[in-house]
């Protein structure tokens, strides 16, 4: 079974039925399998839950 896992910002039901849809058709067109086959995960993740090049994101993307 395919997984597709997602690590963003927190999103409202409609835009994440919109995120899986749009996953699971495309790779389901890339790949030739049934998109019933297709497992997607979504997780929302704080910008003080990650980091990006040696720093906080939140830290990288304040205002100055």
């Amino acid at each position: 079974m395919p997984t597709i896992f997602f690590y963003g910002p927190e999103m409202d039901n409609d835009k994440k039925r919109k995120m899986i849809e749009s996953f699971t058709e495309t790779a389901s067109q890339l790949t030739g399998i049934d998109r019933s086959a297709f497992v997607v995960y979504l997780q929302s993740t704080s910008r003080d839950e990650v980091g990006v090049g040696g720093r906080l994101l939140a830290d990288r993307t304040e205002k100055k």
